[in-house]
């Protein structure tokens, strides 16, 4: 089903050229408890997204609907795939990153930092020289709900986990909640969400944006690249334009790399995740708290996920 075409909010001339306005928001599944950490597999033309409060992972194809995909999922977050094409994941109880072997095993890559248990990586992304990048706030250990309260070991920090020689690093420690990542197209700049403390009453929350060094090892020049509002960002992805598409608590806003708010496709509950997926790359899927929502855009996603 769908749920019309009057979604598309314009809010620059930009935003036109960007979007479909014969191409409606589509409602792809509904019932579950809280979605997030969507991927899509072009080879096997599929979404897996995780249903974190319900210890799962969903798959959806266009033919055969919605179905489980791993269950338990070890209440399992935010995902992506390296360049051989493996799954990689973020799991909350387990503390851990995992990647999906082809055989379907599960290998735990990283799960503590200087001898402590990490906290409870959220969101994740592979650069094109196969280093892992990953936030890792108190968001899972801090309530039963997405996966159990345990006892922080380490500050909320974003790392750099490099599977060729199993070092992890942290490439910035200075957030209260780090969330969502992207690089650019070009892999020369970094976004990354600042969620804030949890449950605070004022917390702190904006996209920031870091310079990648050229050996691509660190981070330098942080600044605020935008604020989302309503809500907040969570995740996001980048088109190959290099603009940022955002979640937010009245739906996608897309920002341009000015930093700029073009628009909008308002989406009728809070927006935590999305991803570029489907043909061209050009369908934008989207975690709409309990629903999956997908629309047609006229961009295309940044080439890895």
């Amino acid at each position: 089903m769908d749920t019309g075409m009057a979604n598309i909010e314009i809010i620059d001339e930009r935003f036109k050229s960007c979007v479909l306005p014969n191409a409606p928001l589509e409602k792809l599944g509904e019932g579950f408890r809280w979605l997030e950490g969507p991927v899509w597999f072009a080879d096997l033309q599929c979404l897996l997204v995780s249903d974190i409060p319900n210890n799962r992972i969903m798959r959806w194809t266009e033919s055969g609907g919605m179905s489980v995909f791993r269950e338990p999922s070890n209440y399992a977050n935010g995902h992506t795939r390296d360049r051989q094409g493996r799954l990689i994941g973020c799991s909350h109880h387990g503390r851990c990153i995992t990647r999906t072997e082809f055989d379907g095993t599960i290998t735990t890559l990283v799960d503590r930092y200087q001898g402590k248990h990490l906290n409870s990586p959220n969101d994740i992304i592979v650069k094109r020289d196969d280093t892992i990048w990953f936030s890792d706030p108190t968001f899972g250990i801090t309530r039963d709900y997405e996966g159990g309260k345990q006892d922080a070991e380490l500050p909320p920090n974003l790392y750099r986990f490099d599977p060729m020689d199993n070092s992890l690093t942290v490439v910035a420690n200075d957030f209260k909640g780090p969330n969502g990542l992207c690089f650019s197209p070009d892999e020369k700049l970094l976004y990354v969400a600042e969620s804030g403390t949890p449950f605070a009453q004022n917390p702190e929350q904006h996209i920031r944006v870091f310079d990648v060094s050229d050996d691509g090892t660190q981070l330098r020049n942080s600044r605020v690249f935008h604020k989302v509002q309503p809500g907040m960002a969570d995740g996001f992805r980048s088109d190959t334009d290099g603009n940022i598409w955002t979640s937010a608590a009245d739906g996608v806003h897309c920002i341009s790399p000015d930093g700029t708010l073009m628009g909008k496709l308002k989406v009728p509950f809070v927006v935590s995740n999305l991803t570029f997926g489907g043909r061209n790359r050009s369908r934008l899927f989207i975690c709409g708290s309990q629903t999956l929502f997908a629309q047609y855009v006229n961009r295309r996603g940044a080439e890895w996920p």
